[in-house]
């Protein structure tokens, strides 16, 4: 799968121990209405999507994941946008850094089979206790809205700079075709604006649990 970008969290050292993961997370467009997460513990929005499990394929990581987090099943036309790299602080399990690796799909409900109602979820306890839920939402307002949460909060989560960048690049490529320079020209931009924003005091990460569990 092409690569999309390759990240470094700046907090991150060549000391320590890390570990890989793959994650597949699905970009799922109704017009110019998106399936995402919102999370009220940081203010942002994201693709649904997850690790994946050892066994497991791709398409059948994205599958379960997408099922788990919106209750929408039977995807079909999937297809692959790109991967997303990133190397980035983790407190879970004895580990200080996580090689993640994100696999995104373009992919749609299959109309006569799936339930798009969005009530059938199996959040994970500490996704609820976050305040997880999906939502259909104009990709232009949820982009517009993790901008300003990069540039003003200061409970950012830990994904947002990725989630960030996929949706702008979304945006510029499934959207807007054509306009790929545009997305090109815009990234250098939200990297100066949100390197800062990526740097969560390691104090808080290791007070706050749910943090470093965001996938």
């Amino acid at each position: 799968m092409k690569l999309l970008k390759s990240s470094r969290h700046p907090g991150v050292t060549d000391e320590g121990t890390r570990f890989s993961r793959r994650a597949a997370r699905g970009i799922i467009l109704r017009g110019e209405e998106i399936l995402l997460l919102y999370t009220e513990r940081y203010q942002d929005y994201s693709l649904p999507g997850g690790g994946v499990d050892e066994g497991e394929t791709l398409e059948q990581g994205l599958r379960r994941e997408v099922f788990e987090e919106t209750g929408v099943n039977h995807l079909c036309e999937i297809r692959p946008f790109g991967l997303y790299e990133e190397q980035r602080p983790w407190h879970r399990g004895g580990f200080d850094t996580v090689h993640m690796l994100s696999y995104c799909f373009v992919c749609r409900p299959d109309p006569k089979l799936s339930d798009t109602s969005l009530q059938c979820t199996q959040l994970e306890d500490y996704e609820l206790g976050n305040g997880m839920r999906p939502v259909w939402i104009n990709i232009h307002e949820a982009l517009a809205h993790n901008r300003h949460i990069l540039a003003t909060s200061d409970k950012r989560g830990m994904s947002i700079v990725r989630e960030t960048y996929l949706l702008q690049l979304i945006v510029a490529r499934l959207l807007r075709p054509g306009v790929v320079e545009a997305a090109a020209a815009e990234e250098s931009a939200v990297e100066d604006s949100t390197v800062e924003a990526a740097v969560v005091e390691e104090g808080a990460l290791a007070s706050e649990p749910g943090l470093a569990a965001q996938s």
